[in-house]
């Protein structure tokens, strides 16, 4: 029986018996939504470098897929990889976008290198650890109950960090980020990291991780408050002295600017 199975881009291939290890021909470039799903043979996926997308629930709880080589890959889409819980090594040096839930419950899933990922959509790592050097976005759970997780390095190109973003992560102890406006959009993102001790700022200083969430979300209240000025100030144009009414649609009932003789 033949271990291989030369994958030709069919929706719903049929593997033949003692089919482990998956190949993609050379005519293929996407793995299309569902293709292997529940498939309970599959150990192993190699992708060669022209395939740029696996499609959402593609290898959906393909409880035995332990390794998967994708070079080429920019996009994971939606749980694609969902519930493979044998899946221990990934290789996706070019991946970009990684789609919600995309390899959630990879629970044996301990590290993953995506040195080109920009966006990380929520609960894309739920319960596995990833090293993302270069992600912009990090959505909502999307580290959720990583319970391995013990460090995360984020480069200078990472914007926010949504809520709940490393929520119950037990083991982490260290995570490195820039300081930037709008990074946190609230305060629960590191909620139940009962072992993270300290936030590295990209630059190297080290800050207590209660400093580090209320200098993020000071920066936050502070780019909001300059908003909320910024737009009194186009509402409320230079007046003479004393009191001037202005339209209600503009500043609400009722709504004056009292100005001083100069």
């Amino acid at each position: 029986m033949a271990e291989e199975f030369i994958y030709m881009g069919e929706p719903n291939p049929v593997l033949p018996p003692g089919a482990i290890r998956v190949i993609v021909d050379e005519s293929v470039n996407i793995i299309p939504a569902y293709a292997f799903k529940w498939n309970r043979t599959i150990v192993e996926l190699i992708c060669h470098v022209g395939v740029k997308k696996v499609g959402g629930w593609a290898f959906d709880r393909c409880s035995s897929l332990r390794r998967v080589i994708m070079p080429g890959v920019e996009v994971v889409e939606e749980d694609a990889f969902f519930s493979c819980t044998a899946l221990s090594y990934v290789e996706c040096d070019k991946l970009e976008k990684i789609e919600e839930g995309a390899f959630c419950f990879c629970s044996s899933l301990r590290s993953i290198n995506l040195p080109s990922a920009k966006i990380v959509e929520g609960m894309a790592f739920s319960e596995c650890e990833a090293d993302l050097s270069s992600a912009k976005i990090v959505g909502e759970y999307a580290f959720a109950h990583c319970e391995a997780l013990k460090g995360a390095i984020f480069g200078d190109k990472l914007e926010t960090i949504k809520s709940w973003a490393f929520d119950n992560c037990y083991s982490l102890e260290q995570i490195t980020i820039p300081l930037k406006d709008g990074m946190f959009d609230h305060d629960n993102i590191f909620q139940g990291c009962e072992e993270l001790k300290r936030v590295v700022l990209v630059g190297g200083e080290i800050l207590q991780v209660n400093i580090a969430i209320a200098a993020f979300l000071m920066e936050k209240w502070r780019k909001d408050m300059n908003d909320v000025i910024d737009s009194i100030n186009q509402i409320l144009p230079d007046t003479p002295a004393g009191y001037e009414d202005y339209d209600d649609d503009d500043v609400g009932e009722k709504a004056f600017a009292i100005r001083e003789p100069e």
